[in-house]
C-alpha cells in the first residue's frame, strides 16, 4: 500500500518525492489573523502545516523536498524567509513535542515512585495486626494495594506504549524542519 501513496507524488532528477504546494503569492503560507503584521511574524497557515505533516508522513522514509509553486513572482529574500519560517515552525513544534514528550516522562517517574512507596506501605499494612483483626484495617491495607498497583500499572504504561507517538513525532517534525524547500513559479 506504501508503495501505492508514494506514487501519487512526483519525483525530481535525484529520485525525490515532491511534496508540491501551488498557490498565489507567498503571503498566502501564512495566518492571516494579524494583516497589520509583517508576514515574518505569522504563523504558517495551518493547513500548509497539516498537508506538510500528512504528506510526510504518508511517505514514510522516503527522501523529500518541499516545494512551493507560487503564481506570483517574488524575490530572493521573500523566498529566504519562507525556508526559514518552515525550518523555525518545524523546529518549535518539535520543541513543544520534546517538552511534552518529558513531562510525561516526569509523571511516570513520580507515579513509579508514588506506586512503590504505597506498596511498601501496603505490605506492611497487611503484616499489621490492625489488618488482621480489624475489617477496616484489612480494607485500608486492600485499598493501599490497589491503589499502588495502579500507580505502577500507569507508571509502566506510559514507559511501554505513550512515548512512542511523541517520538515519532519529534522525528517527523525535526525531518520536515531539515528538508530542502524549493520554488518555482507558474508564470514562467
Amino acid at each position: 500500500m506504501k508503495k501505492d501513496i508514494v506514487e501519487r507524488y512526483e519525483r525530481n532528477g535525484n529520485g525525490e518525492v515532491i511534496i508540491n504546494v501551488s498557490t498565489h503569492k507567498i503571503e498566502d503560507l501564512y495566518d492571516d489573523f494579524d494583516r497589520k503584521s509583517h508576514f515574518l511574524k505569522k504563523d504558517l497557515n495551518r493547513d500548509l502545516v497539516e498537508y506538510i505533516i500528512d504528506s510526510v508522513s504518508e511517505i514514510d522514509s522516503e527522501l523529500f523536498i518541499i516545494e512551493f509553486s507560487l503564481e506570483q513572482k517574488s524575490n530572493d529574500e521573500a523566498i529566504s524567509r519562507v525556508r526559514n519560517s518552515v525550518k523555525n515552525f518545524f523546529l518549535y513544534m518539535k520543541e513543544l513535542e520534546v517538552k511534552k514528550m518529558n513531562d510525561m516522562i516526569r509523571t511516570s517517574i513520580i507515579l513509579l515512585f508514588t506506586g512503590l512507596v504505597i506498596a511498601g506501605i501496603s505490605v506492611l499494612m497487611n503484616e499489621s495486626e490492625l489488618a488482621k483483626k480489624s475489617i477496616i484495617g484489612g480494607v485500608i491495607a486492600e485499598g493501599l494495594t490497589v491503589a499502588a498497583w495502579v500507580s505502577l500499572w500507569e507508571s509502566l504504561a506510559t514507559f511501554l506504549i505513550k512515548w512512542k507517538p511523541y517520538r515519532r513525532k519529534i522525528s517527523l517534525y525535526q525531518k520536515i524542519s531539515e528538508s530542502k524547500v524549493t520554488f518555482s513559479f507558474i508564470n514562467e
